[in-house]
């Protein structure tokens, strides 16, 4: 990897393999339906970090427990951020990423809202390119399964007090081979209402990726699940009127149908996650001439326009599960059906063209594709 030229130097990874590798008649097992998130590869990507010596000790190593001092930073006020993106086995052979220098770049912010040190965009991606290349094999090869990919960066300062934010970083990347977050293929969810409860406030932390916000999303989800639905629709946390997002998902609307269908998904306004594969939707849909724009909406809102027809479909978006249609809203006083309760034709479309892109199906006019093997 190449010096930067501003004279920073480059960050480098030594190589560790691990001497024993599962049978390929083992990994073939667990690939057939490995879910998400609870099947990993084998090896892991390391980092460190401190204020005298920069980024250093990078590692590509086996997968294995990490070592933490009990009076670790990360541990106590939760100074933490991770990413999420995926690797794919094309249909004509390459394995690739999508929009990895996205990914770093958003990774850079969340630790800059985080007070922590920034990962350059060239080691993110090199230490992706490293993790998939020794793993190739995790790589799933059937339609529409990928490598989803998580790098988290965690402070590990050994010291109990809040007057400074951490001097030492750990930055590790790991790999599972991935189904999707919902089961049961293309299916419309059934989605809850949080109203009682804030997922992220104006000038805190609801556009950085921080664990911390996932974590006061529990509390809505379990209720969710307690009254029937698959996931949890965050309101503003000023008035309870409009809408954000889905749990850990990006929200869009769609209006009309045929060729005056266009969708809407509210803007960032520092309290949504800035989502990678939302803002490829946002170019995506135009393309099909689909017109696409950044608004508004609130709860009322929503409610009328799929009563009178105008909203059409809502779907949610992200790394995890792509493209999922919404089929109904639930709260604590009532709810409706979208739609017809099924997916609608311009989600199905968008979920196509974006698959499409990522699995090789279709051309990539927008340069998206990080070809690794």
């Amino acid at each position: 990897m190449n010096a930067k030229a501003s004279g920073v130097p480059a960050i480098t990874f030594e190589m560790h393999p691990s001497e024993r590798r599962l049978p390929e008649d083992v990994r073939a097992n667990l690939l057939k339906s490995p879910g998400f998130g609870q099947v990993f590869t084998e090896h892991m990507i390391t980092l460190r970090w401190s204020e005298k010596l920069g980024w250093h000790d990078g590692k590509l190593e086996p997968y294995g427990p990490l070592t933490l001092d009990p009076s670790a930073a990360v541990l106590h006020y939760a100074q933490e951020i991770f990413e999420g993106l995926k690797a794919y086995r094309q249909e004509s052979g390459p394995i690739v990423a999508f929009r990895p220098y996205a990914n770093a770049a958003r990774f850079r912010r969340s630790a800059v809202r985080m007070a922590m040190p920034e990962l350059p965009d060239e080691a993110f991606v090199q230490a992706i390119e490293l993790l998939v290349t020794q793993d190739r094999d995790w790589v799933p090869a059937n339609a529409d399964q990928s490598l989803y990919l998580r790098p988290l960066m965690i402070a590990t300062t050994p010291a109990l007090g809040v007057s400074k934010p951490a001097d030492s970083y750990l930055f590790t990347l790991i790999a599972s081979p991935s189904s999707g977050i919902f089961s049961g293929g293309v299916r419309p969810v059934r989605v809850w209402l949080a109203e009682g409860f804030s997922r992220a406030a104006p000038g805190g932390t609801g556009e950085a990726k921080t664990g911390g916000n996932y974590a006061a999303s529990f509390a809505g989800q379990r209720q969710a699940l307690d009254h029937g639905c698959d996931q949890v629709v965050w309101l503003d946390a000023v008035s309870h009127r409009w809408v954000e997002e889905m749990g850990g998902m990006n929200l869009c609307f769609v209006y009309g149908s045929g060729k005056d269908a266009r969708l809407m998904t509210p803007a960032l306004t520092g309290t949504l996650l800035p989502g990678i594969t939302r803002d490829s939707l946002l170019t995506l849909a135009p393309d099909l001439g689909i017109p696409a724009s950044e608004g508004a909406i609130s709860l009322d809102q929503w409610q009328a326009g799929c009563e009178s027809g105008e909203i059409t479909e809502v779907f949610a978006c992200g790394t995890a599960a792509a493209i999922t249609p919404v089929g109904e809203v639930r709260s604590s006083h009532g709810g409706w059906t979208i739609g017809d309760g099924q997916p609608g034709p311009v989600t199905m479309r968008l979920r196509e063209q974006l698959l499409g892109i990522q699995f090789g199906r279709v051309p990539d006019p927008h340069g998206w594709i990080h070809k690794i093997l």
